[in-house]
């Protein structure tokens, strides 16, 4: 079964996601579609060893001349210093703008090689094939592509939208347990923000998609798209509705920069994971949502094998937690923009949340 979800709407051209099985098969018909030059294919080094063979031959096959391009894997690529040797070397090719890009793997390479097509002579066309379920389910629509800097993450970055993504349901059997799980943790996000019903599914009969399933997956897949691609339709900038997507990024975020982006220790996906069970808890300390919804978002999140508690990620400083927050691109005029939460599908935001507040939160949370 291959179900396609339109991304139309805002400024932008529409674009079709595509999720089903055996898709890297059909990549080359699809790109020669669009290609009226050349391709590169830019991959992790990991993801060339799995996928590389099997993307090239369906270019070739359909005559695209195309040429592989790697990076390391992990976040330390979303980096000024790789965004530029990759650049250097698509420089060195000699691509012009009726050439064509390829991204080919999880969110880092989605986000590193978007940001390389949007600032490439000033925006060429590229093509997202995300490998891993959270890039299938969130980074690799709507266009949002970046790199980090030590300050933070993705804070250097620009909206360049792809012309297709397919997403392969089978190239999920290769990811390891706790990268399914990561991914999960974005899926269950699409359910706090706005669908309860499927929230209740995810919790339910729908929780084997985090072991594998794949019918399971695909549903999952799918209604994540519909979901991110509504929202994208109407707010593309990011100046109103989108931003209620980031629920859990901004306390995920700060906790992901106190580790050094180090993801032996916590992955982007456990991170939106324990930030959502924090936008909940903060929530209900409000008095925003009720505590019975809280306490249910995380139970689903731990029954996940995801956490759900500051001490499952280090020991962490209240102080320089906040900071991290204030620096984040959502904060405004000296208070921070959180994405909180009225009940479970109904997300909100707020933009004149005192810090004080969320240092004390902080501190109840186990912060030092």
């Amino acid at each position: 079964m291959t179900t396609t979800i339109e991304v139309s709407g805002g400024n932008f051209r529409p674009y079709e996601v595509i999720v089903g099985r055996g898709l890297l098969a059909q990549l080359g018909p699809r790109v020669a579609a669009l290609a009226r030059g050349r391709t590169v294919v830019i991959t992790d080094e990991t993801v060339a060893t799995l996928h590389g063979p099997a993307v090239l031959a369906s270019l070739a096959a359909a005559g695209v001349k195309a040429r592989l391009l790697t990076v390391p894997p992990g976040e330390g690529s979303k980096s000024f210093a790789e965004l530029e040797r990759l650049i250097d070397r698509m420089l060195a090719i000699g691509l012009d703008r009726k050439d064509v890009i390829v991204a080919l793997g999880g969110g880092v390479v989605g986000d590193l090689a978007g940001l390389a097509a949007a600032l490439y002579m000033r925006g060429i066309d590229f093509v997202q094939v995300p490998t891993t379920l959270l890039a299938q389910v969130d980074s690799s629509v709507g266009g949002k592509t970046a790199i980090d800097t030590p300050r933070g993450k993705n804070l250097v970055g620009a909206f360049h939208q792809p012309r297709l993504v397919l997403a392969d349901i089978d190239v999920l059997a290769t990811l390891p347990e706790r990268q399914l799980r990561s991914g999960w943790a974005e899926v269950l996000k699409h359910g706090m923000i706005c669908d309860v019903a499927f929230f209740d599914w995810l919790a339910g009969e729908g929780a084997v998609g985090s072991k594998g399933e794949p019918e399971a997956l695909h549903r999952a897949v799918v209604r994540s798209v519909e979901i991110k691609s509504a929202i994208v339709g109407e707010d593309e900038k990011e100046a109103g509705r989108r931003a209620l997507l980031n629920l859990g990024h901004t306390f995920g975020h700060a906790i992901e920069a106190e580790l050094g982006f180090d993801e032996d220790v916590l992955t982007h996906g456990e991170a939106v994971a324990l930030g959502c069970a924090m936008a909940f808890r903060f929530s209900a300390v409000r008095g925003l949502c009720a505590a019975a919804d809280s306490e249910r978002v995380e139970a689903v999140i731990a029954d996940a094998g995801l956490p759900t508690r500051l001490e499952h990620a280090g020991a962490f400083s209240a102080d320089r937690l906040r900071a991290r927050m204030a620096s984040d691109k959502k904060a405004e005029g000296g208070r921070l923009t959180l994405i909180l939460a009225r009940a479970i599908g109904d997300a909100c935001v707020d933009k004149a949340v005192d810090r004080a507040a969320v240092h004390e939160f902080l501190k109840t949370e186990g912060a030092a």
